[in-house]
């Protein structure tokens, strides 16, 4: 122990059949900090690195505790550190109640220094589990067999969460289902969560911080804001999703049309009616797709979302009819994907002032955390 500190350190390098890893991050004490990528990249084999689950050489510090250190011939073994992990699939005890599959992540707490977690009663409430307590895994839901998974690993006390993809295996609907009761650990746990993921969507909308992986490498990390602007991040991102995240405050709302205006630093927005008291931080996140770009103030159009500002970066894509454009609206950015015709027809230019039509926002009512 090396006393308390607000970072986690993780370094791995090395060979596991033919791949090799060699990836280093830090990752705060708080928040959820996701490993981003495609398949094969490396994501799950940090995280088993992380809980000791596989060892390559390399050094885990966590909070000030040194899991591993190889300078040192440190190694603690799974059992030994405070950890919890939620696996793609929930591998729940099948012959245990979710009752009994809640208590045995609490019984693997005991002799253990715990992190800052969560009593048996407000996981249950957190996590939507009272309805579910009597029944058996094999009447569960996907959704609800994952939310049971979630619970089990944070009644084991961890200091440390990982995540799994654990969304992966879930469709569309039950996403939507279980989303919001992640987003509630990210209010409520002050442990941190690490979060592999290849899906930009969730990313976004869940995470602080992002790690991009490419062939067992970080590419680029950073705060999610900061790393979305990023073109370079198309290469690995899901183009049909790729966009930034802002925040913005509530300024109004209008009844009669079912309207919520909001202020990103002197730039409005307008979107349909949003649960949220005046003065409160949206998150907003602005798919490249829906972005379209105007050379002048238009007039006579349906879009409502018209912000100003001037071309930051252009990316053509060769042997492809698209492009990608970076505006700066002030005090961040927004990303366009148009075609390549586009740009030429309306002869952008890095420093051109341009006018950036938002068609539709996604809107996550979690505030940005200080």
């Amino acid at each position: 122990m090396t006393g308390e500190a607000a970072e986690i350190e993780a370094k791995f390098s090395g060979a596991l059949g033919g791949f090799a890893l060699e990836a280093a991050f830090n990752a705060p004490m708080s928040g959820i900090t996701a490993l981003f990528g495609p398949s094969g990249c490396g994501k799950t084999t940090i995280l088993r690195c992380m809980a000791g689950l596989q060892r390559l050489p390399g050094r885990l510090v966590v909070g000030g505790d040194e899991w591993q250190d190889d300078e040192r011939n440190v190694f603690l073994q799974t059992y030994r550190r405070a950890v919890g992990y939620v696996f793609q699939e929930a591998s729940l005890f099948t012959h245990f109640s979710v009752q009994k599959n809640l208590l045995f992540g609490a019984q693997r707490a005991r002799g253990q220094v715990p992190g800052p977690g969560l009593s048996f009663g407000d996981t249950v409430d957190m996590l939507g589990l009272g309805s579910l307590l009597n029944r058996m895994p094999g009447a569960l839901s996907g959704g609800e067999r994952q939310r049971v998974a979630v619970g089990r690993a944070l009644l084991s006390q961890p200091k440390l969460l990982l995540m799994d993809e654990p969304l992966a295996a879930l469709d569309h609907g039950t996403k939507e289902e279980i989303l919001p009761y992640l987003e509630a650990l990210h209010e409520n746990l002050s442990i941190p969560i690490i979060y592999v993921s290849h899906d930009v969507a969730e990313v976004a909308r869940l995470a602080d911080r992002m790690v991009v992986l490419s062939n067992g490498k970080v590419v680029v990390e950073g705060d999610v804001a900061s790393v979305l602007e990023r073109l370079a991040l198309t290469d690995s991102a899901d183009r049909f999703e790729a966009g930034v995240v802002l925040t913005a405050g509530v300024v109004r709302h209008d009844e009669k049309f079912q309207l919520t205006y909001l202020d990103h630093h002197g730039q409005s927005f307008a979107t349909p009616l949003v649960q949220a008291a005046v003065g409160e931080e949206i998150r907003l996140r602005v798919r490249a797709r829906d972005v379209s770009l105007a050379t002048q103030m238009p007039v006579g159009i349906s879009v409502r979302n018209i912000l100003k500002g001037h071309v930051a970066e252009i990316r053509e894509e060769p042997q492809t009819a698209n492009a990608e454009v970076l505006v700066d609206i002030g005090s961040s950015k927004i990303r366009a994907r148009i075609t390549r015709a586009a740009v030429a027809d309306l002869g952008l230019s890095v420093g051109a002032p341009i006018f950036a039509l938002v068609k539709s926002v996604t809107f996550e009512r979690r505030p940005r955390r200080s």
